[in-house]
């Protein structure tokens, strides 16, 4: 018979949050981070869940005898990252919801900030705190840094981070600014709208899905903000480094997938043929460098986006791409035939520019 899975319950005062930690294979990582999130964490305001997405290591033991204060959720097998977030946050129930990487440490007062930003702010669906490097902590890391957008073709870049150029933090970034997405390697999100927007699209798999639902909060008509005064410390890479294929496969692929589900009719033809045509000049410097195998990730990224779209047939009418000073962007001809690498210096001169 198959193990059913399995719930500890904390029987003490209920909590407004839920910080919900999903861990797979990842003992390391428990012992090295858990405890500092522990630390930091108000227990009034947040009770940490993990969640075991069917490890096959010792992280369960690990949970059950190490860190017996904090709650967790066994899964009897591997949902993958978005159905297991998903799956959680219906059977915890709490108003809302912190998705944290089981790789991030949290500084002092960091979900008060939070909490203490979604109460006041009843117009915002989802918020992320400032995410700094955890191997130096005076730079912003690249998951997300202090608030991400998207250009006019849908390329993601944050405050503080443009592609792989990562910013100092020197206080820059420290005022709350809405933003276009929030990364989901710390991401507070009211659950009920978390819920009705469709939690995180399965078929992404990975990346993009937190921009994908971020989206889809707006389009419901909620804010996502950046909030400065709150910090958390990511170490990164833990899944797919950038010289993996698979990651170039998925990047390429769940772009496509999101710009199709999320663009009304009329104006996601065109967005989508830039796209392609970007997407080519992709290809052929691949080829160019003898990078076959990115090459071919870019091509098998096209040719299941035509098999995948077909699953999504209802698209909104308002297209938030054309909407706010990030639309006027186009971060490739900033970054790499202006030199701009800094998100200071594309507000200050490029916005209305490309």
């Amino acid at each position: 018979m198959k193990p059913q899975d399995t719930h500890s319950q904390n029987t003490g005062n209920k909590a407004d949050v839920a910080v919900i930690i999903l861990n797979w294979n990842g003992e390391k990582l428990l012992r090295e981070f858990l405890p500092q999130v522990i630390a930091t964490t108000d227990s009034s305001v947040a009770r940490i869940i993990v969640v075991d997405n069917g490890s096959t290591d010792s992280s369960r033991a690990v949970l059950e005898n190490e860190f017996p204060e904090v709650e967790h959720i066994f899964f009897n097998e591997n949902y993958g990252f978005a159905e297991g977030y998903n799956k959680a946050i219906k059977l915890t129930g709490y108003k809302y919801t912190v998705l944290l990487n089981s790789d991030v440490a949290t500084a002092s007062s960091w979900v008060n900030v939070l909490y203490d930003f979604m109460e006041s702010h009843p117009d915002v669906g989802a918020c992320q705190p400032k995410i700094l490097s955890y191997s130096n902590f005076a730079k912003f890391e690249y998951a997300g840094a202090a608030g991400g957008f998207l250009d006019r073709n849908g390329y993601p870049f944050c405050r503080g981070r443009i592609f792989d150029n990562c910013e100092d933090d020197k206080g820059q970034y420290d005022s709350d600014m809405e933003v276009f997405w929030a990364s989901g390697a710390c991401l507070m999100v009211r659950s009920d709208l978390y819920c009705k927007v469709g939690g995180l699209d399965t078929a992404f798999f990975a990346h993009m899905e937190e921009i994908d639902l971020c989206w889809r909060i707006q389009l419901e008509g909620f804010k996502v903000m950046a909030v400065g005064g709150a910090s958390v410390y990511h170490l990164g890479g833990g899944s797919l480094p950038d010289s993996n294929p698979r990651k170039t496969y998925l990047n390429f692929r769940n772009n496509l997938l999101m710009l199709h589900k999320n663009l009304p009719d009329g104006q996601r033809g065109l967005a989508l043929l830039r796209r392609q045509l970007l997407d080519t000049i992709a290809w052929a410097r691949y080829v160019a460098t003898l990078k076959f195998k990115f090459a071919s990730a870019i091509f098998r990224a096209h040719r299941d986006f035509a098999k995948m779209r077909k699953n999504y047939t209802t698209h909104p009418k308002i297209n938030l791409l054309a909407i706010g000073s990030h639309s006027r962007i186009n971060i490739l001809v900033s970054y790499y035939l202006l030199g701009r690498r800094r998100f200071s210096s594309l507000k200050a001169t490029s916005w209305a520019e490309c």
